[in-house]
């Protein structure tokens, strides 16, 4: 699988530089370079790249404004690049695959391709079941009926996630987390009896998660509904879900629709 990419930076040794970098991936294919914002959009609508390593500070239309200007067609992947770490939250918030620091550092940039890598492999496996779906619907709609949910066919929620921290890879079977919490550009998962930090965003974590089980109850915090003992009611419409561990988790008011499912 081709990984066909776009690099827009207004510094020309920047683009140079992670082109050399780039090199180390042979399924990345460079199709254009663009040195401003205007230039970026036109070759994102022209060429329909998977991937686009964007630098958020430039000369009139910066990185925010390139992503708000391909709304209107399917997006690529991002990647933002930039020098300046106070760009990272509405990074995450314009739903990029990472975010990179100048100078690039060399083990970023590769765990930056891996997710590119899984990001596309899933993306792709959800439109082949999709058009498999269609084929099926024409030649034989009983078996469409019959067809189990796409995300059973497709198989793209994680049961084993592996996280590096402390300078150890630890497989944490997703049973197991009683509750997710973001903070800043990392996310600590708990499982009860141990903690452990993800650098990934809140969103990608999200996709990884069968919604099943696992459900946003506050702007930074995701539960395993399968782990929660109690409800505990409290003041202003909020309450408290009380987890296997007897950890205590806030359910805003703006995501009481998750504690429903436990009232019948």
């Amino acid at each position: 699988m081709t990984i066909r990419t776009i690099l827009v930076d207004d510094e020309k040794l920047a683009i140079q530089g992670l082109q050399l970098r780039l090199e180390a991936f042979p399924d990345v294919e460079i199709i254009a370079t663009c040195a401003n914002g205007r230039e970026a959009i036109r070759a994102i609508k022209t060429e329909k790249p998977d991937l686009v390593f964007l630098d958020i500070q430039m000369p009139g239309f910066d990185g925010f404004s390139v992503v708000k200007g391909v709304m209107e067609i399917e997006p690529p992947l991002f990647v933002f690049v930039t020098a300046y770490g106070e760009h990272a939250i509405r990074a995450f918030e314009a739903n990029a695959v990472h975010y990179l620091m100048k100078p690039v550092d060399a083990d970023q940039l590769a765990d930056t391709i891996e997710r590119v890598r899984q990001r596309l492999a899933e993306k792709r496996s959800s439109e082949e079941a999709e058009k498999l779906k269609d084929v099926l619907a024409e030649v034989a709609p009983d078996a469409v009926e019959n067809m189990p949910l796409d995300d059973e066919a497709a198989g793209r929620y994680e049961r084993i996630i592996n996280v590096k921290d402390r300078g150890q890879i630890f497989r944490v079977d997703v049973g197991s987390i009683e509750h997710i919490e973001a903070a800043g550009d990392y996310m600590c998962i708990y499982t009860g009896d141990n903690s452990l930090i993800l650098r990934e965003t809140m969103k990608d974590l999200e996709r990884r998660l069968d919604p099943k089980a696992f459900q946003r109850v506050h702007r930074s915090t995701i539960v395993n509904l399968d782990q929660v003992r109690q409800v505990k009611p409290h003041t202003n419409g909020e309450c408290f879900l009380v987890l296997q561990s007897g950890a205590e988790v806030k359910v805003s008011r703006s995501y009481r629709d998750v504690v429903a499912r436990f009232v019948h």
